[in-house]
C-alpha cells in the first residue's frame, strides 16, 4: 500500500461495490488487531467502543499498543481547534509506522473525519480511511476494502438521519462505570457549534435498546451508567412516548445499577418532571452538568441559546429547592464575537452567585462551517480572551477548593473506582455528587473496585477530597 501524496488524487466511493470488494475470504479478520486512539468527550470514547465492538464481530481483537495493531483508527472531535491540530501531529508521528509496514491501516474517524474530509487526505496522504460518525456499521467492509492492495483511500461521511446503531454491543474492559449513548445528534444549532453539521439532527435510541445495554452493564457487575446525549435531556422517543425523565425511572429499576449520571443537559429543556425524578430516585445523582456558556443576555442571544440569563438562575434555584445537596458544574466561553468587559463582568458575577462545583472554560476559537464562522466578525483580541479566561480560572478554583473545604469532617460514600493515578498506595472513587475522593488502601485490602465505602474527608485539593475508610 503506497504512503505517496499522489494517493489524495482518487477517493473510493466506499458504496460503490465493485468486483473483488468483498474479495478478502471470510474469517480474514481473525487474529487481526485494531488499536483505537480517542481524542474529545465522552461521546467519542463510548463511539470507540462502539466501533471495536462492531470489528470484534468481524473477528478483529484490540491492541493494548499501536505498535501491535494491523489497523490504527484515529477517533477524532471538531469542537475545538486544538483537538484538531493534535490530531495531524500524531498522525505525521504515525506516518512513520506505515513506512515501516505498508499494510498496516490508518483511518481517521468521527467528528473532525466528518467536518474536513478532503483536508485530511491532502493533508495526510497516507491515512487510508476516513469515517464519520454515522458509517461505523460499514466499517469492517472499509477496512477491508482498504486492505487490498493498492486501494485508494476511502472516504465515508454520509450522514444518516436514521442511524442510532440499535443491537450493537459496544466492546468494554471490565469496570465500574459505563457510557450509554441514548442520543446522536443536534438540533439546537448554536451558532459556535459544529455538532449539527458533523453527527446530523437529533435522533433517540429506542429504550428498549438502552435498556438492553443496561441490563448488559449490570450484568457485568458495573455500579454506575452514564447516559450520553448531546442535549441529552432533549431525548424523547416518539413511538413509545419515552420521556428522558421516564426513561431514567426504567433505568433505575434495574437490578445492580446504582448510580445513573448524564451529561449534558440542555437548560431550555430541563423539565419539572426531570427534577423530580432526580430528587426521587436515589440511584441517580445529585449532580448536574448545566452548560451556561455566558451570563450576557446580549451574548447568549448571538450564541443562539434559546434561554436568557434570568431563566437559568430560576431553573438553578428550582433544582436546589427540590434537592438542596445538588451539586453544579457549567461550560463557560470568553471572547465570544461582541463580548464587551460588562458582558464578560456578568458571567463573573455569575458565577460568584451561582458558586458552580467546578466548570470547563474555554476561550472562543472559530470553528468552520457554524453560523458564527460565516457571519460574525472574531473581534475580540487573543490576548484579552486569555486574560478573561485566566481570571474566571482563578475565580473557579478559589470556589471549588471552598466547596470542598465544606465536606472536611463529613463522611462520604464513594464508589471505589481503582487505585489512584498518582500513588498505587491509594484508591480513589466519587461521590454521589461527583466529587473525586483519594484515600489510602486499607491494610487488609478489604477494598476494591466496584465497593461502596464511607470516607472521612480530613482534608482537600480544590478538586479532590481527602479522606480515610471508615467503614465498607
Amino acid at each position: 500500500m503506497s504512503t505517496s501524496a499522489s494517493k489524495s488524487s482518487a477517493i473510493r466511493d466506499p458504496h460503490a461495490h465493485d468486483g473483488g470488494f468483498n474479495a478478502m475470504p471470510e474469517g480474514e479478520f481473525e487474529g487481526k488487531k485494531v488499536y483505537i486512539e480517542t481524542y474529545g468527550c465522552q461521546m467519542n470514547l463510548a463511539d470507540s467502543e462502539l466501533m471495536g465492538g462492531i470489528l470484534a464481530e468481524d473477528g478483529f481483537d484490540s491492541a493494548d499498543a499501536f505498535e501491535e495493531a494491523d489497523v490504527i483508527l484515529i477517533n477524532t472531535c471538531a469542537v475545538r481547534e486544538s483537538a484538531e491540530e493534535r490530531v495531524f501531529g500524531r498522525l505525521s508521528q504515525l506516518l512513520q509506522y506505515k513506512h515501516d509496514d505498508p499494510d498496516l491501516v490508518l483511518g481517521v474517524t468521527g467528528c473532525m473525519a466528518e467536518n474536513l474530509r478532503e483536508k485530511i487526505v491532502d493533508q495526510a496522504p497516507y491515512v487510508d480511511l476516513v469515517v464519520g460518525p454515522d458509517a461505523y456499521r460499514r466499517l469492517p467492509e472499509l477496512v477491508k476494502q482498504c486492505m487490498r492492495e493498492n486501494a485508494d483511500p476511502v472516504i465515508d461521511v454520509k450522514l444518516d438521519q436514521d442511524e442510532v446503531y440499535e443491537g450493537f454491543s459496544p466492546k468494554r474492559k471490565d469496570g465500574v462505570g459505563g457510557w450509554v449513548s441514548i442520543q446522536r445528534g443536534c438540533d439546537k444549532f448554536c451558532t459556535f457549534c459544529i455538532v449539527p453539521f458533523t453527527r446530523g439532527r437529533e435522533r433517540a435510541v429506542p429504550p428498549s435498546d438502552v435498556m438492553r445495554q443496561c441490563r448488559n452493564l449490570a450484568e457485568r457487575d458495573y455500579k454506575k451508567v452514564t447516559l450520553l446525549g448531546q442535549t441529552v435531556n432533549s431525548y424523547y422517543h416518539d413511538e413509545t412516548d419515552t420521556s428522558f425523565a421516564r426513561l431514567l425511572d426504567q433505568i433505575a429499576d434495574i437490578d445492580g445499577i446504582e448510580r445513573i449520571r448524564f451529561t449534558s443537559p440542555y437548560p431550555v429543556d430541563f423539565t419539572p418532571e426531570l427534577i423530580d425524578t432526580i430528587a426521587r430516585r436515589d440511584e441517580v445523582c445529585n449532580y448536574v452538568h448545566l452548560p451556561v456558556q455566558s451570563a450576557s443576555n446580549d451574548v447568549l442571544e448571538r450564541m443562539r441559546r434559546g434561554y436568557t440569563i434570568e431563566e437559568y438562575e430560576d431553573l438553578v434555584e428550582r433544582m436546589r429547592a427540590k434537592i438542596p445537596d445538588i451539586a453544579l458544574s457549567t461550560d463557560i466561553i470568553v471572547g465570544f464575537p461582541g463580548e464587551t468587559e460588562e458582558d464578560f463582568r456578568e458571567t463573573v458575577d455569575l458565577m460568584e452567585r451561582i458558586r458552580f462545583d467546578f466548570a470547563y472554560m474555554f476561550k472562543y476559537s472559530e470553528r468552520e462551517k457554524t453560523y458564527a464562522e460565516r457571519e460574525m466578525e472574531d473581534d475580540i483580541p487573543d490576548e484579552v480572551k486569555g486574560e478573561r479566561l485566566t481570571q474566571i480560572i482563578e475565580l473557579q478554583e478559589e470556589i471549588s477548593r471552598e466547596v470542598c473545604e465544606s465536606r472536611i469532617g463529613t463522611v462520604e460514600e464513594v464508589l471505589v473506582e481503582g487505585e489512584s493515578k498518582r500513588d498505587p498506595d491509594d484508591l480513589s472513587g466519587r461521590t454521589d455528587d461527583f466529587k473525586n475522593t483519594v484515600f489510602p488502601k486499607p491494610d487488609d485490602d478489604s477494598v476494591e473496585a466496584g465497593d461502596f465505602v464511607d470516607i472521612e474527608v480530613h482534608d482537600c485539593t480544590s478538586h479532590t477530597l481527602l479522606g480515610e475508610v471508615v467503614s465498607s
